[in-house]
């Protein structure tokens, strides 16, 4: 699934090909993409306006228009590309936004996950899901005291915490595995039980792993790719996750499941406490 960096990365891509293109009109084939509102009204609505910003939130990708905000998550394999509107979408393109320019954004997914949310802007941030999400990585209200609030009553592991987009936004699996790793936390650490101390290495953790991951445009697990192609170089620098060896310690790397998620953790540099 794409993950934070590989959002960034998409968005980035998108606002060097479609700012400012004004949509002629929709073709939804996929009705169960659009999750809000109708698929009438999310075609009617979207019909002459103007794309005037990209942004991101957490893993949501965010089409700012001149009146509504599209907020679009790409779940396990959905990809945005940029087509002419002479070629023909195949059987996985299930919402085609065709421009005024001549050009068309296509929204290819072949497991049929990604959803699409159409609002007015007025008060976008107490929407769904808007209204359930945490904190940015790099916001500056993400500090220990927030996060020891946030987990004081979590019985649960700590990798299961950090896939909470409850707490922090944009974290995933692979994520979750190497920030673990470079804050040297034991996956399986009760949530609650994490010392100040502990919790401003973690935060510091999360922000250094997804700024690298951005910079080298995210990892390529699977099917993940920009909408121009572009494949993550982060998957080269990954230091646990998928790995044999811990390049720190030379020791076997140990696999493990976590909430039902494939875990990846060194059993010398992450002592179970």
């Amino acid at each position: 699934m794409p993950e934070l960096p590989e959002v960034e990365t998409v968005k980035e891509t998108l606002k060097s090909q479609i700012l400012n293109e004004v949509i002629d009109c929709v073709h939804v084939y996929y009705e169960p993409i659009v999750a809000y509102p109708t698929k009438q009204e999310f075609i009617e609505q979207l019909k002459g306006q103007k794309i005037k910003a990209i942004e991101r939130r957490g893993k949501w990708l965010l089409f700012i228009f001149s009146k509504h905000v599209l907020l679009s998550h790409l779940r396990m394999e959905g990809r945005y590309y940029l087509k002419e509107r002479k070629e023909v979408p195949t059987k996985h393109d299930h919402v085609v936004f065709s421009f005024a320019s001549g050009k068309e954004l296509w929204y290819r997914d072949t497991r049929k996950f990604g959803r699409m949310y159409l609002y007015e802007k007025e008060n976008i941030n107490e929407k769904k899901p808007f209204n359930a999400l945490g904190l940015e990585p790099w916001d500056k209200e993400l500090t220990p005291t927030y996060l020891k609030e946030k987990l004081k009553r979590k019985q649960i592991p700590i990798k299961t915490a950090l896939l909470d987009q409850s707490i922090v936004v944009g974290i995933g699996n692979i994520y979750a595995d190497e920030v673990l790793f470079l804050s040297r936390i034991h996956p399986l650490t009760k949530a609650s039980s994490l010392t100040e101390e502990k919790l401003v290495i973690l935060i510091k953790s999360i922000q250094v792993t997804l700024e690298k991951a951005i910079h080298l445009g995210g990892t390529t697990i699977k099917s993940y790719e920009s909408s121009e192609g572009v494949h993550g170089r982060f998957q080269n620098e990954l230091a646990i996750h998928g790995r044999e060896y811990c390049d720190v310690c030379q020791e076997r790397v140990t696999k493990i499941s976590v909430g039902g998620r494939g875990t990846y953790y060194c059993v010398n540099c992450q002592k179970e406490k």
